[in-house]
């Protein structure tokens, strides 16, 4: 190989390694919970109590 491939390749796992570092995996974002009123209002929709509520009770192993 030249060297001039070399140093192509290693800028480009650089710039990829840097990517990875900076941002989620954009394959993993389907499966965040998202925040506290998207939570409470997939919940509503399912007829499931509040997340207020949810958080609030107390568990029955106490």
């Amino acid at each position: 190989m030249a060297d001039e491939e070399i140093l192509r390749m290693a800028a480009i796992a650089a710039v990829i390694s840097i990517l990875n570092e900076q941002s989620d995996d954009p394959s993993q974002a389907g499966r965040m919970p998202g925040s506290s009123w998207s939570q409470d209002h997939r919940r509503m929709n399912m007829g499931k109590s509040s997340l207020m509520n949810l958080r609030a009770s107390r568990s029955p192993w106490k």
